[in-house]
């Protein structure tokens, strides 16, 4: 049976915009990337391993989305293989600066969508100033 909160974060997913689901998949690698270094840390390499895997699967599911019919997906694709090898090259060594580096990506991307997506709503009109999802 799943609980109340696990019910209404389904919700949230099924219901959100494409946009937000894009953030909420940035969000996630990055949860990811900081549980599998913690376990580093820690010496849980295989509970590493596996929060480091669901963030490699993130990446790949951006590569795999991407719409070549634009040019930013030109730019992004190699910026996102290199992501993925750093990530997966970071827990095969278990070398969290190589994951780090993955990590600061990851958060310079996860920025800039936020930030288009607030600009998106300003010039639509949308929103409270820019204010929403992000």
């Amino acid at each position: 049976m799943v609980n109340a909160a696990e019910a209404y974060r389904r919700q949230q997913i099924l219901n959100a915009p494409p946009e937000q689901l894009t953030l909420m998949l940035y969000n996630g690698c990055l949860k990811f990337i900081d549980e599998g270094t913690g376990l580093l840390n820690e010496k849980k390499f295989e509970s590493a391993n596996t929060s480091l895997q669901k963030a490699q699967r993130i990446i790949s599911e951006f590569r795999l989305t991407l719409n070549m019919d634009y040019e930013i997906s030109h730019q992004l694709l190699p910026l996102y293989n290199y992501v993925y090898d750093r990530l997966v090259e970071g827990n095969v060594k278990s070398d969290i600066g190589k994951i780090n580096e993955a990590k600061g990506i990851i958060i310079e991307l996860r920025d800039a969508w936020a930030e288009a997506m607030r600009k998106a709503r300003s010039e639509k009109g949308d929103g409270k100033g820019g204010n929403g999802y992000a």
